[in-house]
């Protein structure tokens, strides 16, 4: 037996521990063509809050009384597969559980080498990647341009204003915290950062960008988003990755209109999902990897051990607790 981490309630509004249940649940045997993964780490991320309602959207909502599913690293524990074998370490969409059977092609293995296995969850994975085409193919940021980054801290924006300043724009950040303002400075090397939870961002946007926003990428919504738009550019690009600030508002999210200053500057805002990039995973995936050997490229991540404290992590996301990628650690790699 094992446990499971199942959804049994449709939130209202922030999640509680109420719409989870932690259940025990039968392990099972792989067949021909199936491997038997133990998990290792697993992700939580803005993004299945969204998936906990009911209705039409990019991905499936999660069925409810089914243990909920995200990236995890896992490792081989028994193999009836020709393409893996005992001991590897793989990714994969898989359950939040102690282990999961699996069709051999539905995950697929890392390289240790170079870097450590977390790091394929973050910076080498689904939130590097979503970086990477947010900011290039829909930003396209300039040398010398200014961006601005929501959720600045998160695993998605730290790695968007490194990859900025590689490409010589100038970069701001917006977090919540003095240690994040402080980490994006002095450790990512952010121009400039902005402490929403003790600042006006409208006044601190304008003293931080005194010829405006070329770039703005969007991971957080709400009045955030708003004191950036009189600050837009002619030609400006806003990649839409999230609207953090509105995902558990029940009574729905309104706030100042956006036509007026897109038409006014001729901007550019496209909402994306990383999936829209599955055909060019290999390129992305090669060249964070390149700026990850090269240093041009650092990440961070917020660890919470314990499987029994997955629900936790998941929670704390939208308290603003993690810095970098949220992991939750549940064995150690053998």
């Amino acid at each position: 037996m094992q446990r499971q981490i199942k959804l049994i309630k449709r939130p209202k509004g922030t999640p509680t521990y109420e719409d989870f249940e932690l259940v025990e649940g039968p392990i099972g045997e792989p067949s021909a063509g199936e491997i038997l993964v133990r998990t290792v780490y697993i992700s939580v991320d803005p993004y299945l809050r969204g998936r906990m309602n009911e209705g039409k959207s990019y991905i499936p909502p999660f069925g409810l009384n089914e243990v909920i599913s995200s990236g995890v690293i896992g490792q081989v524990v028994e193999s009836r597969s020709e393409r893996f074998a005992k001991g590897d370490v793989v990714l994969g969409s898989l359950g939040w559980q102690e282990y999961s059977v699996v069709k051999d092609s539905s995950v697929r293995k890392v390289d240790q080498h170079l870097a450590p296995a977390s790091a394929y969850l973050s910076v080498l994975g689904m939130t590097g990647l979503t970086a990477y085409f947010g900011l290039l193919d829909i930003g396209k940021p300039k040398e010398g341009e200014t961006v601005v980054v929501s959720g600045a801290a998160g695993a998605v924006g730290s790695t968007v204003g490194q990859i900025a300043k590689i490409k010589g724009a100038r970069v701001v950040g917006i977090a919540g915290s003095d240690e994040k303002v402080k980490f994006l400075v002095d450790e990512l090397g952010f121009d400039a950062a902005i402490n929403y939870n003790t600042e006006d961002v409208a006044t601190a946007l304008r003293e931080a960008c005194p010829n405006g926003i070329d770039v703005y990428f969007e991971n957080v919504g709400g009045k955030i988003g708003d004191a950036v738009f009189p600050l837009l550019n002619n030609f400006a690009r806003i990649p839409v990755c999230g609207a953090i600030s509105g995902y558990n508002n029940a009574e729905g999210d309104v706030g100042p209109r956006v036509q007026s200053y897109l038409i006014k500057t001729s901007s550019l805002m496209q909402g994306f999902t990383v999936g829209n990039y599955g055909s060019r995973f290999g390129e992305g995936a090669r060249e964070l990897a390149g700026w990850l050997k090269e240093g041009k490229l650092k990440y961070e991540e917020t660890i919470t051990e314990g499987f029994d404290h997955t629900i936790d992590a998941f929670l704390d996301l939208f308290k603003g607790a993690n810095l970098g990628k949220a992991l939750v650690k549940v064995a150690e790699i053998e």
